[in-house]
């Protein structure tokens, strides 16, 4: 039988964690990798199947703040050290980020931030030799990080420059920093309910919105939740629940959702009694709508196909509902990667997408038929402008207006046209934690 002295120490608790949230946030600073590519799917970290659920609650958070705060971590390290963050050794940098998000924003001692990210360097070999600059940097961040924050908290560090300044040109400088502020606070965890909102906030710990979405601060595996494996909710923001609710009744409808999957809007017309047909393009994101769909026991018929390419039945529809691929800026909140993967050049060619869907639901769409367009963007291109030239385009078309009535009496998410625009900022709370939506438009259209 082997020595034990001759077995390999055990790694100190939370390293593992620590390790795969540095590969994971270099893979999105420096591979230009998303979120969702390395934490789900086939391209998911390897290690994510060793942690244990705590830990990789832990592991997300870490990446979600330090995205979420990249900005002024920036800006704090920067003060911090001498000849700037080590070019030459990535893990030196993503142990420094590591270690300061969690000194200044989590509930992690200090002595444990510095120590473990202290270790993460020196088990590469690249950047062991800067296992002493890190120790020292981030002691000094314990002292004095928190007045660096102070002293930029108004600048709104934690969004790159470009989207700012269109954030601050189409909604104004007060809003903009608002929205930037909003961004800035880890969102709550947001459930539509099949019925009984009141009684399913009460189990979860929550609360319910005006808009009849379910909020909770609950954290952890969606899974293990009560109500999951029965089918009674699923996962979706409060604004992204907005746009399905405005066809009205739809009972017996025959109704298209475009670009469908992961399959919340699916879910909620098949739930209001309609007829539908969900088409996506990917074949793995089509099979994860299908199996969200049977969890759900909702039924509808699923197409993988392009839906610009897509024939579609001969008799047309009676409603049809895109979710258009967009730059996604309304999600930055629950997706801080978005921020720093998307650039301005992104806009143009995924607006001139949109407007092919946009020409294509109409000819999809029967005489008296309804449309309603969404995007997960806060780009007006990607929303009013689409809009615009869809209307100017197709004289068939024309606006149903959005009653203020219809989305729980919150006029501050109608337009002037009578569409819909939710900001990050909007729905304020008490606790930030429990305040604001993703940031989306809607609009309704008719078919003359």
């Amino acid at each position: 039988m082997p020595s034990q002295r001759f077995a390999p120490p055990p790694e100190v608790p939370g390293l593992a964690a620590r390790r795969i949230a540095a590969d994971i946030v270099d893979g999105v600073l420096h591979k230009h990798r998303t979120l969702d590519d390395q934490l789900d799917g086939a391209g998911a970290h390897p290690g994510l199947k060793t942690l244990a659920d705590r830990d990789r609650a832990l592991m997300r958070r870490l990446v979600a703040t330090i995205l979420r705060r990249l900005g002024t971590l920036g800006h704090v390290l920067s003060r911090l050290l001498d000849k700037g963050i080590p070019a030459d050794a990535p893990r030196a940098q993503s142990a420094l980020l590591i270690g300061a998000a969690q000194i200044l924003w989590m509930d992690v001692p200090d002595h444990a931030a510095v120590d473990l990210s202290v270790r993460l360097v020196q088990s590469d070999r690249r950047a062991a030799r800067y296992a002493g600059l890190v120790n020292a940097v981030l002691r000094r961040c314990a002292r004095e990080g928190k007045a660096l924050v102070d002293e930029v908290a108004a600048q709104s560090l934690d969004l790159p420059p470009w989207l700012l300044a269109r954030w601050t040109l189409h909604y104004g400088e007060a809003t903009a920093r608002d929205m930037a502020l909003a961004l800035g606070h880890e969102p709550s965890l947001d459930l539509t309910v099949k019925s009984e909102a009141a009684q399913w906030a009460s189990r979860l710990h929550g609360e319910v919105l005006p808009t009849g979405t379910v909020r909770t601060l609950l954290h952890g595996s969606v899974t293990m939740l009560p109500g999951f494996a029965e089918g009674q909710w699923w996962v979706q923001d409060a604004a992204a629940a907005l746009p399905a609710r405005l066809f009205g009744d739809i009972a017996g409808q025959i109704l298209a959702d475009l670009c469908a999957a992961p399959g919340g809007k699916t879910a909620q017309l098949a739930q209001a009694g309609a007829r539908v047909t969900a088409i996506d393009r990917s074949p793995a994101r089509v099979a994860r709508l299908r199996e969200n769909l049977a969890r759900l026991s909702l039924q509808a018929e699923t197409v993988v196909a392009d839906a610009v390419e897509w024939a579609g039945p001969a008799d047309g529809f009676d409603g049809i509902l895109i979710d258009a691929p967009c730059t996604s800026t309304g999600t930055i909140r629950r997706h801080p990667d978005v921020a720093w993967l998307r650039q301005e050049t992104d806009i143009a060619p995924l607006a001139a997408l949109q407007q092919r869907l946009l020409r294509k639901s109409v000819s999809l769409l029967r005489s008296g038929g309804m449309l309603v367009y969404c995007t997960c963007s806060l780009e007006p291109e990607e929303g009013e402008q689409a809009i615009a030239a869809l209307l100017g385009a197709e004289p068939a078309l024309r606006r149903v207006p959005i009653a203020a009535s219809e989305v729980a009496g919150l006029n501050e998410i109608i337009t002037p046209e009578g569409d819909l625009r939710t900001l990050p900022s909007h729905l304020p709370h008490a606790d930030p934690r429990l305040g604001g939506l993703d940031g989306f438009f809607a609009a309704r259209l008719v078919k003359s």
